[in-house]
């Protein structure tokens, strides 16, 4: 783990060493603990690679306010802990979210961002006082409400998004997944939900001036792979690949395609 000098300074694992930094952004159910293979594969390859804890999550603290803009502001924070290394950020879902955020803010903010992996993401979520968000916020808070915790939520979330791997492999994501749920507190787990429903950037898809990879899982329900192609239709140096049998959680359920996808992307850069 590394420390921050700033309280505002998220928690995060910390490996390896190399000109590339992979900054790896989990999504609302998650954790720094939700990509061990790839800290693996990276780190083997020469990279430095950092996983954080989104603010509210493990050892972070809550944010600011429960925005996308404040998340952002954290993961800037983050950014400048680090430096001085070129970026690359690798955003799973809500991170994806988060990264989109930031590069919407362009210079200087973007000045160290190399290029970006967004996984099982999308560009827009809506307005925080639409019908629809509100429902959602409704319908995700209400086990809660009813007294249920988390890791009971999680263990009948996460089978749908699992997508179609192997025995062994679907035991192995499911228990790690369910485990971050599990870990999160109530509050953080609604601020995450506020922040998420007003998250708002698809105009920004055109104006971002790095490379792009973009991948979807087939069988993900959360950010169907339609969504992800139209968004590597609008961007300008954007890659997309759909990985056969993947669902949401394609990094644990997959790890050995996706790896391959984003090393294949990363070897460009460093060409």
């Amino acid at each position: 783990m590394m420390a921050c000098t700033t309280l505002a300074c998220p928690s995060c694992r910390v490996e390896g060493d190399g000109p590339l930094t992979l900054v790896l952004l989990h999504g609302i159910g998650g954790n720094r603990n939700v990509w061990p293979a790839q800290f693996e594969t990276f780190v083997a390859a020469g990279y430095r690679v950092v996983a954080w804890d989104m603010p509210g999550y493990g050892e972070s603290a809550m944010p600011a306010a429960p925005t996308m803009a404040a998340l952002a502001d954290s993961l800037r924070t983050l950014l400048d802990s680090l430096a001085p290394s070129r970026f690359v950020l690798v955003g799973h879902s809500m991170g994806g979210m988060v990264a989109q955020e930031l590069m919407a803010r362009g210079e200087p903010f973007t000045r160290d961002v190399a290029a970006l992996v967004l996984c099982g993401t999308s560009p827009a979520f809506g307005k925080p006082d639409g019908d629809f968000q509100r429902e959602f916020v409704r319908q995700r808070t209400a086990p809660l409400d009813a007294g249920k915790t988390l890791r009971e939520m999680a263990d009948a979330i996460v089978p749908g998004m699992l997508g179609e791997p192997d025995d062994a492999a679907r035991e192995a994501a499911h228990a790690l997944a369910v485990e971050a749920m599990g870990a999160l507190t109530p509050e953080a787990y609604r601020a995450a939900l506020q922040a998420l429903v007003g998250f708002e950037q698809r105009a920004a898809l055109a104006r971002l001036s790095v490379p792009v990879l973009l991948v979807a899982g087939e069988h993900d329900n959360n950010a169907p792979p339609k969504v992800m192609a139209r968004m590597a239709e609008v961007i300008p140096n954007a890659r997309y690949v759909c990985l056969p049998g993947a669902g949401h959680l394609m990094n644990l359920t997959h790890p050995a395609a996706f790896d391959a996808e984003v090393r294949a992307f990363l070897a460009d850069l460093r060409a």
